[in-house]
């Protein structure tokens, strides 16, 4: 009985550190990154989703330009950048 909660004790701060070592990946959230496309020239956010490339987390925001296109952006969630 001991051992079982010992290693659930364990498990539990194994699964928190991980999660907080994701946290502090992400410098901004995927609402930051949303609200950076809007401030721009782009007022129609049609979606936005969140993907890991290569190890790192991409937002990717998709719009609707003022000339009735639709265009994607991809922002670093590390940096807050656009990606190209």
């Amino acid at each position: 009985m001991i051992n079982s909660i010992k290693v659930i004790a364990v498990t539990l701060l194994f699964s928190n550190s991980c999660f907080a070592q994701h946290a502090m990946l992400a410098s901004i959230s995927l609402d930051e990154a949303t609200q950076q496309i809007i401030e721009g020239t782009y007022d129609k956010v049609l979606g936005a989703q969140t993907e890991i490339v290569d190890g790192k987390t991409i937002y990717i925001i998709k719009v609707l330009t003022p000339d009735g296109r639709i265009q994607y952006f991809k922002i670093d969630a590390e940096t807050g950048q656009l990606v190209s």
